[in-house]
């Protein structure tokens, strides 16, 4: 009789696994995607989120179950910046699960991504705020209107609901993570789920009782790539890099260091002299690409046969990577403007940024055509663009406003509380550039644990590490611009996998 109760036993508990593993909403269920025609290598889902008291806001997600143990490897929530950019930005130009062939006259085809994130790792792209690609709210109206805290906490909801949806992953480590103007979104963001889940064990505890009415996000830390965090720090970043990779000479480097005494981000009073000095850099660096300065510039025209014969075999490999899609030449949307710095207030559309200026907008035409296919908005359960208007890289419909400062004491609050925190630097975006990220990173003033020292990828130095106390590592990775995983996807790969199995780099 005892073997028939254990047998049952092991019946009911088989039962629940099975449960708990299919209980993913089958609605949301990805199972073709037009310009692919293999198998997936793991499930993929794709839906809205209602978010909000009446359930109008719709957040969209494309979630990537992990290829090796979606069971339990961590969910990473991956966002871009703009702000108001898709995150299938990521998903089409830098880690999701496909390499992008673009096609003369068809649409792209799709071939699996040997670097893809989701090697590693079960990741969620969403389209946030609301109004951003293919998120909408029912009060939808010309404009959407949203700000830092409003989008933290949106998005904190969305991830309460999302685990409801998917609980067999609410005991996994869960990671936060992004780039550009995502490092606003990643601190507040990680602020809000911390403070959500603080909330809640004090609410339990309260009230004597192990039963949890919202799921408690098993967080564990956050990534932030080339990301705005403080206007000093930010503002400050520029005249040593053009001067340390030798895009100005000694002499305008000394010259302008004497007229700004060193400081070259001053709302208030800064000098004639200073001023002055900061637009001769201005003009310097004006024909390079800011988003990674080794490669060329789109300026609209094309080279001649004559020119090309003419150019180095090195130049024209630039922009080639081992994706067949090669890297943008120019990345509108993807972060600010030479010498933009974040300010409070309400921050200028990118129609708005270039209004005055003669540059092209990025060629963003492989997501743009896929993502507004009608075949591919079905395959993913997104609404039609006769309901909610064209996928955009970045939407010139919303409003946004940056009230929320520095995130550097956010930084310090979060990591003193036990949370992991990899702040990773292309050293050859001009756009926000590794000085930035390396000085306020050090103005933490933690000790160093991990001196300077170059991490190794595939055999070679990718870049340079430096470890401190509190679980806070700062990266570079070397020949980067902007957008890491989309010019360095292997490198890309190797330190994002050894940061989430809290690996040495």
């Amino acid at each position: 009789m005892g073997w028939l109760v254990k047998a049952l036993a092991a019946s009911i508990l088989l039962c629940l696994c099975f449960a708990i593993t299919e209980s993913a909403p089958k609605s949301a269920l990805v199972t073709k995607l037009p310009g692919f025609n293999g198998t997936f290598p793991s499930k993929h889902y794709a839906g809205y989120v209602a978010i909000g008291k009446d359930r109008r806001k719709n957040l969209w997600y494309y979630f990537v179950e992990s290829e090796r143990n979606a069971s339990t490897d961590p969910v990473v929530l991956w966002l871009n910046g703009g702000p108001g950019c898709s995150s299938m930005d990521g998903f089409v130009y830098e880690h999701g699960p496909f390499n992008f062939e673009q096609k003369k006259r068809n649409a792209p085809l799709l071939h699996l991504n040997p670097y893809s994130w989701s090697k590693v790792s079960n990741i969620i792209y969403l389209d946030s705020p609301v109004g951003v690609g293919l998120s909408y709210s029912k009060n939808q109206s010309d404009i959407y209107r949203s700000n830092d805290t409003k989008t933290a906490s949106d998005t904190h909801a969305f991830l309460l609901e999302w685990f409801k949806m998917f609980p067999e992953f609410q005991s996994n480590p869960f990671f936060i993570s992004g780039e550009s103007y995502a490092g606003i979104y990643v601190p507040t963001l990680a602020s809000e789920v911390a403070k959500g889940n603080k909330n809640v064990m004090i609410t339990n505890k309260r009230h004597k009782t192990k039963k949890v009415t919202k799921p408690v996000i098993n967080f564990k830390g956050y990534l932030v790539g080339n990301g705005v965090t403080d206007p000093v720090f930010d503002g400050n970043a520029l005249i040593p890099f053009t001067h340390g990779m030798g895009l100005i000479s000694d002499e305008l480097y000394a010259e302008t260091k004497a007229a700004c005494k060193g400081k070259y981000f001053d709302d208030e009073n800064p000098s004639l002299e200073c001023t002055k000095n900061k637009i001769k850099v201005s003009r310097e660096v004006s024909l390079l690409n800011i988003y990674n300065i080794l490669e060329p510039c789109y300026h609209g025209t094309s080279l001649s046969s004559s020119d090309i014969g003419s150019l180095p075999k090195s130049l024209l490999n630039l922009g080639k990577t081992e994706k067949p899609l090669p890297v943008r030449k120019r990345m509108f949307g993807r972060a600010w403007p030479l010498g933009a710095v974040v300010r409070p207030g309400i921050v200028p559309s990118w129609s708005q940024l270039l209004a005055d200026t003669g540059t092209p907008c990025v060629d963003d035409r492989v997501a743009t055509a896929w993502l507004n296919d009608p075949a591919v908005r079905k395959a993913v359960h997104a609404k039609e663009e006769k309901e909610i208007g064209r996928w955009m890289l970045c939407t010139d419909h919303l409003e946004y406003e940056h009230d929320t400062g520095s995130m550097i004491e956010l930084h310090r609050n979060l990591t003193l509380s036990g949370y992991r925190a990899l702040i990773f630097s292309g050293d050859h975006d001009m756009c926000v550039p590794y000085t930035g990220s390396e000085a306020w990173t050090r103005s933490m003033g933690y000790k160093v644990v991990d001196e300077w020292r170059a991490w190794i990828s595939n055999g070679q130095a990718a870049g340079y590490v430096q470890g401190y106390a509190n679980n806070l590592t700062f990266l570079t990775i070397k020949g980067s611009g902007h957008t890491v995983p989309e010019y360095k996807p292997r490198e890309a790969l190797d330190f994002y996998s050894r940061f989430l199995a809290g690996e040495k780099i």
